[in-house]
């Protein structure tokens, strides 16, 4: 049978059993800090208008001891005021009278979806008669974890209920918060994909690759960045680079460069001039004087047998020659790291290609990684050694670069820690 429950108006909490009143902190919170595991005691608030505190409800004390403190309130003022950190669940009835605009408008759950805006975060019970099983129904379609009639209440009813609710509200709000990581993620694959760059080689005879594997764990774009274009006198200018550190500001800082790069190619720029202008980029837009980036430029002269070379504190690209072993380009006339020293120069440097070869641009995230766990750095003749024998196994193009990162990988004894970028350009031609 249902007991009457001794009440004390706004601002107190009644527990029913042998337990003390809840503490109550004033000012509405946005939902309960915590929630109780299965056996746990709970906090409910009932809002209903009753001023003679004839609602009753079942002594709410289980076999196994567990309590549920009831705290009351007569309209949805005293509510928000009485809805604190410590409330699990609120049964609100929806007889309660709403205001003067919504009984003219017939609108039966406005109290409802007044509480379900001011408690979107706690879980709720619709209170109603026995004959309002529709609106008890609509009321969950509204937002309500479940319904109760009035006439049907018993201890074990009310106590399933308020616990099934709270853990309802519990998987929906997780539900939300998948969802919401989910999309998040998605647009973000998507704002990724799209700052990736897009090589612009139309009329030109050279084959592109390019392999791209970030460092930071579930993300697309490190703080390595390449690009390559063809501009309008036939020379295709590739470069590749490389922000100190890998996070997300790293990432974004790498794309301002690249876009600058391309920008400053098409207007005409390369070598010194280009660099320089880069430079006082990155000093504008890094979030600090310690942030600094190298870089690795090639210029190809449009008939594809020479190029200039300018490296910024990067290591210097790989070439293959046909019917040669591959080997490191000179790297003695580098400049500084961008970012490192306010007036630095970047010499270029002028290197034979020859007739067919492959040119392959890495960052350091390639050569970084150990030959065996707790073992060596794999380093630039580590490297080369292993780009020949897979040479040797007739690897090119894309095949080549999915072997050589998928080998460093493998000889790291699992996932690099650093961003890896590597490009290849390749001209097969006997004569030309």
């Amino acid at each position: 049978m249902p007991v009457p429950v001794p009440r004390q108006r706004t601002g107190s909490s009644v527990a029913v059993g042998p337990v003390a009143p809840a503490p109550v902190t004033t000012g509405p919170t946005a939902g309960p800090t915590s929630e109780p595991s299965g056996g746990g005691d709970l906090t409910l608030l009932v809002i209903e208008d009753d001023p003679a505190g004839t609602f009753t409800v079942p002594e709410l004390l289980g076999a196994a001891g567990t309590r549920v403190r009831i705290r009351t309130a007569r309209n949805l003022t005293e509510a928000e005021r009485l809805l604190t950190d410590d409330v699990h669940c609120i049964l609100v009835d929806l007889a309660l009278p709403g205001s003067a605009r919504d009984r003219a408008e017939g609108d039966e759950l406005a109290v409802l979806r007044h509480l379900l805006r001011i408690a979107p975060r706690h879980a709720v019970l619709a209170l109603t008669a026995d004959a309002d099983a529709e609106r008890a129904a609509e009321a969950v379609r509204v937002g309500a974890q479940d319904f109760l009639h009035r006439d049907e209440l018993d201890g074990r009813v009310l106590s399933r209920a308020i616990r099934y609710a709270v853990e309802r509200k519990r998987a929906d709000i997780a539900q939300v918060k998948l969802a919401e990581s989910r999309l998040r993620a998605q647009e973000n694959a998507r704002l990724e994909r799209g700052l990736l760059p897009t090589p612009l080689l139309q009329g030109s005879d050279l084959r592109f690759a390019a392999r791209y594997r970030p460092g930071r764990s579930r993300a697309l774009l490190g703080g390595d960045f390449y690009d390559t274009v063809r501009t309008p006198d036939g020379t295709v200018h590739a470069m590749i680079g490389d922000v100190c550190g890998h996070g997300p500001d790293e990432a974004a800082l790498g794309v301002e460069l690249r876009i600058a790069w391309r920008a400053l190619t098409f207007a005409g720029m390369c070598g010194d001039e280009l660099l320089s202008t880069l430079q006082q980029v990155l000093e504008h837009e890094r979030e600090s004087d310690e942030i600094f980036a190298t870089l690795c430029t090639v210029d190809i002269a449009p008939d594809g047998r020479r190029a200039g070379l300018c490296l910024a504190g990067h290591p210097s690209p790989l070439i293959v020659r046909r019917g040669r072993p591959a080997r490191l380009l000179p790297n003695e006339n580098g400049g500084p790291a961008l970012g490192l020293l306010p007036r630095a120069r970047w010499p270029r440097r002028q290197v034979e290609l020859g007739a067919a070869w492959s040119l392959m641009m890495y960052t350091d995230g390639l050569i970084e990684g150990r030959t065996a766990p707790g073992g060596d750095r794999l380093g630039q003749d580590g490297m080369v050694d292993m780009v020949n024998r897979q040479l040797a196994a007739g690897l090119s193009g894309e095949a080549l670069l999915e072997a050589a990162v998928a080998e460093v990988r493998e000889l790291n004894g699992g996932d690099l820690t650093d961003d890896v970028a590597v490009l290849l350009l390749d001209r097969d031609r006997a004569n030309g």
